[in-house]
């Protein structure tokens, strides 16, 4: 805790220890020597100071305040509380102690670098985390060290980026969380091969990892974007992906991801159904890849014409393998799908109720052809449900 040192108390203009008594032989003996003593400390720290010259000026500025306590000179270099008003003060990655109590004094924190510092060198195990932190004017050194330990008084920006949203569903969200415009995160994302996307990749798409983010003020698109293609890199990397594989894997996860439900479980079949008809060179016909490349990221039901343009490089129906790309952000049940699909014999797969998820799952095309009918007939079961085939 740093010491509090009050002002000088004023004395009686009758000399002695009992106010209206002189003052005795001894007493006046034992003054004397102290001020002595403090004339010939300060005498010596003069001659110190002005014999080194800049750097003793430093030393002076830096602890001039202990100094003069020292001296028993001036008032407490201290503030008491927990200050007022508010004040938002950066601590920039690198900075050491000494750093933070010069901002601290600098922003009118604390009163003096002194008071913070010394409160430091009591407190070994103290350390603190880059970023933006809310605190007030004239707080106690111990006060702004709590604040500053405290994970509330941090400033940052909280972002959510679902699973299945588009890149530029995610700028969007990206910018109403930090202020960024939607065209600063599309202008940073055209260079997407510099913030960690594989070569092979036409955009940014499937590579920026949906979760929950955190960002300092003043954080650029560039930063943003670099910090969740970082997250889905070394997301990747944990599940065991090799670099080279990086493209395959999360374009097929991509797909996982827009057609399935809720089910985690319906995903790894899901999965499986699209990896046996790559095994047996079948078309993968998603209507969520076709979709895609007619610019309608927010549906996954195609036209009889939409299913038939081979022009559409994500069209599925049309054009055999996988897609050009990935068509949305797979999370991390959509990736350990296609990493780790379930066994099964399955080729087909149609989901026939939209509103929970249910899907059914067939070995040959009559009985997926009983399941289409199966979604038609709940498609046409009430508005509700048209709304949500349408």
């Amino acid at each position: 805790m740093a010491q509090q040192h009050a002002a000088p108390t004023t004395t009686s203009s009758r000399r002695g220890g009992r106010r209206g008594e002189p003052a005795t032989p001894r007493e006046q003996a034992r003054r004397r020597t102290r001020r002595r003593r403090r004339i010939a400390l300060l005498v010596v720290l003069v001659v110190f100071i002005a014999g080194v010259g800049v750097t003793g000026a430093v030393v002076y500025d830096r602890y001039g305040d202990r100094i003069n306590q020292i001296l028993g000179i001036g008032e407490s270099n201290d503030y008491e509380g927990e200050g007022t008003g508010e004040v938002t003060i950066a601590i920039q990655s690198g900075q050491i102690g000494s750093d933070v109590a010069t901002t601290l004094a600098k922003e009118g924190v604390t009163k003096t670098y002194t008071a913070f510092y010394q409160l430091l060198l009591k407190s070994p195990d103290v350390s603190f985390e880059p970023g933006n932190y809310k605190l007030k004017k004239q707080m106690s050194a111990k006060s702004a060290l709590a604040a500053l330990q405290d994970p509330k008084n941090r400033v940052v920006n909280t972002v959510l980026i679902p699973e299945g949203f588009s890149a530029e569903a995610a700028f969007e969200q990206l910018s109403a969380g930090t202020g960024i415009p939607v065209a600063d995160f599309q202008a940073a994302a055209q260079d997407y091969v510099a913030l960690g996307v594989p070569a092979e990749a036409p955009s940014i798409e499937g590579f920026l990892f949906p979760a929950t983010y955190t960002f300092d003020p003043g954080v650029t698109a560039h930063d943003v974007l670099a910090k969740l293609v970082g997250e889905m890199n070394a997301r990747l990397d944990a599940a065991g992906v090799a670099p080279a594989d990086r493209f395959k894997v999360v374009t097929l996860a991509s797909i996982v991801q827009r057609e399935s439900g809720p089910s985690v479980e319906d995903m790894h079949k899901i999965a499986r159904v699209f990896q046996n008809r790559l095994d047996d060179g079948m078309l993968l016909q998603s209507d969520a890849t076709v979709a895609y490349g007619t610019g309608n990221t927010h549906r996954v039901t195609t036209t009889g014409a939409e299913r038939a343009d081979a022009a559409n490089k994500y069209n599925t129906y049309a054009n055999p393998g996988l897609p050009i790309g990935p068509i949305g952000l797979p999370g991390a049940d959509a990736i350990d799908s296609a990493l780790h699909p379930t066994d099964g014999p399955w080729l087909y797969f149609v989901a026939v109720n939209l509103k929970t998820g249910e899907t059914r799952f067939s070995t040959t095309i009559a009985e997926h052809d009983a399941a289409v009918k199966e979604w038609q007939a709940w498609c046409r079961e009430s508005d509700e449900n048209r709304a949500y085939c349408a």
